[in-house]
């Protein structure tokens, strides 16, 4: 005699309203995505001057560099930008498995 044990449905979902604090939470979150993407755009603004400086002094690796910041500066932005977006799609991915 075996007995298959089945799991049963476990469905849990994030709660807002669980811990104390968790509106606080969310401010320094948005707070955090705030500086996130002005840093984004600064390093945007300083590779890009820096690109042009190097293209305009005929400095191959300055202007590599300035290419490489501008790269990793909208990267950067749009990692940042759709963080929320991303960690959604992946719980719900998750929540598929």
């Amino acid at each position: 005699m075996s007995a298959y044990l089945l799991p049963q449905d476990i469905d849990i979902s994030p709660n807002s309203n669980g811990l104390p604090g968790i509106s606080q939470l969310r401010g320094i979150v948005g707070a955090s995505m705030t500086v996130g993407l002005i840093l984004a755009v600064l390093a945007l603004v300083i590779s890009a001057i820096v690109w042009a400086l190097g293209a305009n002094s005929s400095n191959p690796h300055l202007a590599g560099r300035g290419k490489l910041g501008v790269l990793v500066g909208v990267a950067a932005a749009v990692v940042t930008g759709a963080s929320v977006a991303l960690v959604n799609f992946f719980w719900n991915v998750g929540q598929a498995v």
